[in-house]
């Protein structure tokens, strides 16, 4: 286990602990053991009851009960607390906006234990008149849980993608190469509800031997032309068996969604697919350029049909630098050198520190005083290298009113300056565009950050007018962040053709909070190649030099 997978099973006890009113001490003790595991980076899965206990925040007592639980895979306490909960209220604990203290009255005074329950209360008006809640906390309520609802059953792309590295090289080692991906997954969705694999008929057998042998897979049912395995993480996979020689056309036809393949058929159902050998002579049988994976999604394909091929769009190896990344000054795990390291490791040649500026006391946002200091150590840290360069950067929080952290001589300091909103988050359309456009606005603004301050399958974020947004960075030379978080994936990749339409470049940033965050690129330039993005569109394409003209040429204006 990773050490953020115990820190989320103490701060899981903490919760229930919480919600069956156990002393205040107990509950302390196991959300500082969380918030301490959180932010260490030497793992401790396995160690020794005499080895934790001499790490901060553990003690002599968590030891004990995280030893037994690394062999025998239980915590007594966490059981017991867990058959005193319902499975709904466990449920309604995690919705959004709830936490323990809610849904305790929630359950031991108005007798709702399911998120069904809940949902219908809130329909009935039945949360205004409790104590703690009112109409406002009821509405904001009833969006949590109709949301959470809608996500049962979906999962992160990258949640997936980590799943399937493994198991995919294992079937090629058992089969070989006679089977392919299909479906959401080839074609990189954000979030999917399973993993689709095609497989050749003549290799059924060799599969099945595969799967039976394999601890981490289970049958659900199967039939002749296909078969449903579950995962140890409850993500279904999906095997459609075909025919050997129907095999390049089956995965092509399985692999768009339906959008794609009523565009490429139209009026040409007649025309024998079945017979090509590759799925480039598919789209030349249908007079269409080469549509890569990532783009079939019935959006872009009319923008491209008259083209003798697609355009070459943004491959991680074209990324030269990264921006947006948080160090230690702020909510970081690791040092500003560490993290510029990390990035000169993976053959960048820029890397741009964007801690949290001061209004952001929930992060240890930068005081001026530390904003100069972290200034005096990329001075000195630039002096080090060569062919590679710190920028001084910020992620500076966008104000209710749409205005920037600081004066403008401590904003003239930085180099670039990522504009995001961190607060206030419960806006209606008008209030966040114009929010958003008094900060694109701002001369000082460079790029604007996770533009909708969504979190997939956790919270949608502030509805915004994207057409007016992307308009104001065009009139003000304002960059557009594709955070690449693979919980964030914001802009929507669904909005990047209007973005290049109107010359507005795309910054594919990792929001990286340590070092492995550097490689959260990976999926920014999966949705950004599903958006149709271009290198000439992608700001972190430009060269050290260019974007350091870039920067100073804003600087100027």
């Amino acid at each position: 286990m990773e050490n953020y997978q115990i820190a989320d099973l103490l701060k899981d006890i903490a919760r229930l602990l919480e919600l069956h009113g156990e002393n205040s001490f107990k509950i302390k003790s196991y959300q500082n053991a969380a918030f301490k595991l959180d932010r260490l980076t030497t793992p401790i899965y396995g160690l020794s009851k005499e080895e934790l206990e001499n790490i901060d925040g553990i003690g002599k007592s968590l030891s004990v009960k995280l030893s037994t639980y690394f062999t025998t895979g239980e915590i007594e306490d966490y059981q017991k607390l867990l058959n005193d909960t319902p499975e709904g209220v466990l449920d309604i604990m995690h919705v959004k906006g709830i936490g323990p203290k809610k849904t305790a009255i929630i359950w031991k005074e108005m007798g709702i234990e399911s998120l069904g329950e809940l949902l219908y209360a809130c329909n009935e008006n039945r949360l205004i008149e409790i104590k703690g809640f009112g109409a406002k906390t009821q509405q904001q309520i009833k969006e949590a849980v109709q949301y959470k609802l809608a996500s049962k059953g979906y999962f992160h792309y990258a949640t997936a993608e980590q799943l399937a590295y493994t198991l995919f090289q294992k079937i090629n080692k058992s089969i070989g190469v006679n089977w392919n991906y299909c479906g959401e997954f080839r074609r990189k969705c954000e979030i999917l509800q399973n993993i689709d694999l095609i497989i050749k008929n003549s290799f059924t057998d060799e599969f099945k031997t595969f799967y039976s042998s394999n601890k981490e897979l289970t049958e659900l049912k199967s039939n002749e032309t296909s078969i449903e395995l579950n995962t140890s993480i409850g993500l279904p996979i999906v095997i459609k068996i075909v025919a050997d020689n129907d095999f390049i056309y089956e995965t092509w036809k399985h692999t768009g969604n339906e959008k794609h393949l009523a565009f490429c058929l139209d009026n040409k159902n007649s025309i024998n697919l079945t017979t090509c050998t590759s799925e480039e002579e598919i789209y030349q049988t249908l007079s269409l350029p080469y549509y890569i994976p990532e783009i079939r999604e019935g959006l872009l394909e009319a923008k491209y049909a008259t083209e003798k091929e697609t355009p070459l769009f943004i491959e991680y190896t074209d990324l030269k630098g990264c921006l947006h990344n948080h160090s230690t000054y702020s909510d970081g795990i690791h040092s500003l050198k560490e993290m510029a390291n990390a990035a000169l490791d993976l053959g960048l040649t820029y890397f741009g520190i964007c801690d949290h500026s001061k209004s952001a006391g929930y992060a240890n946002g930068l005081s001026i005083e530390r904003v100069l200091q972290q200034h005096q150590e990329i001075d000195l840290l630039n002096k080090e290298y060569t062919s590679f360069k710190i920028f001084k950067g910020i992620e500076s929080d966008i104000l209710s009113d749409g205005s920037l952290d600081y004066p403008n001589e401590i904003l003239a300091s930085f180099d670039f300056i990522v504009a995001s909103v961190h607060s206030g988050l419960k806006m209606d359309e008008e209030k966040a565009t114009t929010r958003l456009i008094n900060a694109i606005e701002n001369p000082f603004t460079t790029i604007l950050g996770h533009p909708t301050g969504r979190l997939l399958l956790a919270r949608k974020g502030y509805p915004i007018d994207h057409k007016k947004v992307i308009d104001a960075c065009a009139a003000n030379n304002v960059v557009v962040e594709l955070n690449a978080h693979p919980y964030r994936l914001d802009i929507d990749w669904r909005w990047i053709d209007y973005c290049m339409d109107k010359n507005v470049m795309i910054s594919i940033n990792p929001d990286a909070h340590e070092t492995a965050g550097l490689l959260d690129m990976h999926y920014g330039v999966y949705a950004a190649r599903k958006g149709g993005l271009t290198k000439e569109h992608t700001f972190n394409a430009l060269t050290l030099e260019e974007i350091n003209n870039w920067f100073q040429k804003k600087k100027s204006r």
